[in-house]
């Protein structure tokens, strides 16, 4: 009997275990991660919904700190040091807390990220950064607060958030001018490859930087392996930026022609495109 007893005891706690309720958050976690330029951003958040509420002036009253989203901080992490506005915020984590008004809100970067909700007292001396940004309305309205990395470009991109129908947005800009120029340095005085060439010029002549240097490194990418139409096209770049069109117009058909041959239309196309412009540029010289 004893053993019966111990028996039911036993598949008890195993079902007291294993037999617990399961309901959906109100408020879902979730984790973004983006690389901006050469910097990478992980932002970790709540998403508390609107669930026909008033969001802005009623939920989340107008002129006081807010948690910016709901439960634990609303998190950013960046791997490098980064501008907002004219703070230069260092690499690390902060919590994101915001004061939002009917026209403009009051961005703050906390660097205590361990709170729940609010802190208890609330710190000047951890405010790492702070930014004010303009109020937008949107038609649509958003269901769940939102933040997303939007407008990427290679030296920075905004931090836009959302909720019911209100958007504002954070610029920020990562230092990618400075980390790329130091790569190209170090990786192109040591053993360089054609890929490494390649990316160099490339990087130069998106940036508008040093052209006859960029020419000169898409040349000896070239050297290494002239069936890549991917190499050809920068080149072809680089010297319509020099003004030599008629040389520009050379790469782009010895890229289009490879292109062609490796079935890629997109390439095909782009210099199809660059090849009737800059014939344009010679006639009207």
């Amino acid at each position: 009997m004893k053993k019966l007893l111990y028996a039911f005891t036993i598949l008890g706690i195993i079902n007291l275990s294993f037999g617990q309720v399961q309901t959906p958050q109100p408020s879902p976690s979730t984790e973004i991660k983006q690389v901006v330029g050469l910097t990478d951003v992980t932002i970790e958040y709540a998403r508390p919904a609107t669930r026909g509420r008033v969001i802005f002036g009623d939920l989340v009253p107008y002129d006081q700190i807010w948690r910016t989203g709901a439960n634990a901080n609303t998190k950013i992490t960046f791997s490098d040091d980064v501008k907002i506005g004219d703070d230069l915020l260092q690499s690390g984590s902060y919590a994101i807390y915001t004061r939002p008004s009917k026209d403009t809100w009051q961005v703050y970067f906390y660097t205590k990220t361990d709170n729940w909700g609010l802190p208890n007292e609330w710190d000047e001396n951890l405010v790492a950064a702070t930014f004010i940004t303009q109020v937008k309305h949107s038609d649509i309205k958003v269901e769940n607060f939102t933040i997303e990395i939007r407008n990427l470009h290679n030296d920075g991109a905004d931090l836009a958030l959302a909720w019911d129908d209100v958007y504002v947005k954070i610029p920020f800009e990562v230092p990618t001018k400075q980390k790329a120029l130091t790569s190209i340095e170090n990786t192109l005085s040591a053993n360089p490859s054609g890929n490494d060439y390649y990316a160099a010029a490339s990087y130069y002549q998106q940036e508008g930087k040093d052209l006859e240097k960029a020419l000169g490194w898409i040349n000896k990418a070239i050297e290494e392996n002239s069936e890549r139409y991917w190499y050809h096209r920068p080149r072809a770049l680089v010297l319509a930026d020099l003004g030599r069109y008629d040389e520009a117009i050379e790469a782009a058909q010895a890229s289009l022609k490879l292109a062609e041959t490796a079935g890629n239309t997109d390439y095909v196309r782009l210099n199809e495109k660059s090849i009737v412009k800059w014939t344009k540029k010679l006639e009207n010289q």
